[in-house]
């Protein structure tokens, strides 16, 4: 992993991000943001969830009226996470009109796609920035690739056709993407935004396309950037396409805050995005939620239903219990590595590398499991109820070699 470009410092509500501090999560809810309750409970599930900042759109009058309702609701819950107010097309009249929902929120979102064209344009976006600056508020410039300045994209392609080396129609979009953005927050700072307010985002939904984006703004700027593919879809196309994007750009340096935007599948909880995001900055080294299971495959050698049994019996009891030992006063929980593996091959010496590992006897293997604690054998187990012995050892190890504060 590359050093991490050092940005500027940005706050947003009691949230400190950019400047070296670790990449915080955000999301952003699907609910009716005029249904005051819904929208409030789709936030307190998220914060709960992980999410340090959460977005809402903010549509029309009945959206901008519910503002701050919801922030009374999410406080009244004692949940502190900044809220983020998504404009398009008509935010200058918005905040302008509701100045309750302009104070209540914490960041204005502003899309110079949608904020009107040509005199308008610069108007609109200065109203929106000078309200930011009455009340104290951050913002986002964030363009995506399907809402781009049409204005600037056709200037800059008439420009490319003209140069003696053109760069061509896919890398003149690009170019038009984070030059939106560059340019929006030059004129926000001359209409007196501070560069500590501000942060900057380019969302675009193929992955080559969204690193090479990132990294020119990373080049050009030192703002703070929020990075996400933006319409990642849904399922493992989702989450793959996402960590490859977030994996490669935050292995660079590159990124304040993330969001893996992610279509939910029916029913399915928007708290399933927060933690795919965690799980990629865990998976970086980067920040530490919950203790990680290293756990292989299985293969021929293995006992596969006793191996896959305990694979996923340990992951969830850590997830579970991770929130309980944190409770407790417990430090270094959720830096905790514990190993399931399934045969002498790799297992004892995977689960000497853990905090806590354990090897599973393989097909034709004496049938005891060994446990390492910290490199060293600690115990053998052995008999019908492994998981029930195994589970023991975690809970033994936490409360004898874990600190209490």
């Amino acid at each position: 992993m590359t050093e991490k470009r050092v940005s500027q410092g940005v706050r947003i509500g009691n949230l400190h991000i950019g400047a070296g501090r670790p990449v915080a999560v955000q999301s952003m809810t699907n609910t009716t943001t005029a249904d005051a309750a819904e929208t409030a409970a789709q936030v307190i599930e998220l914060a709960r969830g992980g999410s340090e900042l959460v977005r809402f759109t903010v549509r029309d009058d009945d959206d901008a009226k519910a503002v701050p309702y919801i922030l009374e609701k999410v406080r009244n819950a004692g949940v502190d996470v900044p809220l983020v107010g998504d404009f398009h097309y008509n935010g200058h009249l918005l905040l302008s009109k509701y100045p309750d929902c302009a104070q209540a929120l914490d960041k204005y979102r502003i899309n110079p796609g949608n904020v009107g064209s040509g005199k308008h344009h610069d108007a609109n976006f200065r109203t929106m920035v000078e309200i930011a600056v009455k009340y104290d508020k951050a913002v986002r410039i964030g363009a995506n690739g399907g809402s781009i300045d049409q204005e600037l994209l056709a200037r800059l392609i008439a420009e490319d056709r003209d140069s003696s080396h053109p760069a061509g129609a896919q890398q003149v979009f690009l170019n038009a993407l984070a030059e939106s953005v560059i340019s929006s927050a030059a004129r926000a700072t001359e209409y007196g935004l501070s560069p500590q307010r501000l942060v900057l985002s380019a969302k675009i939904s193929r992955v080559n396309d969204v690193i090479a984006v990132y990294r020119q703004l990373a080049q050009r700027t030192d703002f703070a950037l929020h990075v996400g593919l933006t319409e990642a879809g849904g399922g493992e196309q989702g989450l793959v396409s996402s960590a490859v994007a977030l994996g490669i750009l935050l292995s660079e340096g590159i990124g304040d805050t993330i969001r893996v935007s992610l279509t939910p599948r029916p029913g399915e909880t928007r708290v399933h995005e927060v933690e795919a995001a965690r799980e990629i900055l865990q998976s970086l080294d980067m920040r530490s939620f919950y203790p990680q299971v290293t756990s292989c495959p299985g293969c021929g050698r293995t006992n596969r239903v006793l191996h896959q049994e305990l694979a996923a019996a340990v992951s969830a009891y850590l997830h579970d219990m991770a929130p309980v030992w944190r409770e407790k006063g417990i430090k270094g929980c959720e830096n905790l590595k514990v190993a399931v593996m399934g045969c002498v091959v790799n297992g004892p010496g995977e689960a000497r590398d853990a905090n806590l590992g354990i090897s599973l006897p393989g097909k034709g293997e004496n049938p005891a499991a060994p446990v390492f604690a910290n490199g060293s054998k600690w115990k053998t187990l052995r008999g019908d109820n492994l998981r029930e012995q195994f589970l023991a050892c975690i809970d033994e190890y936490v409360s004898e070699r874990l600190v209490s504060s």
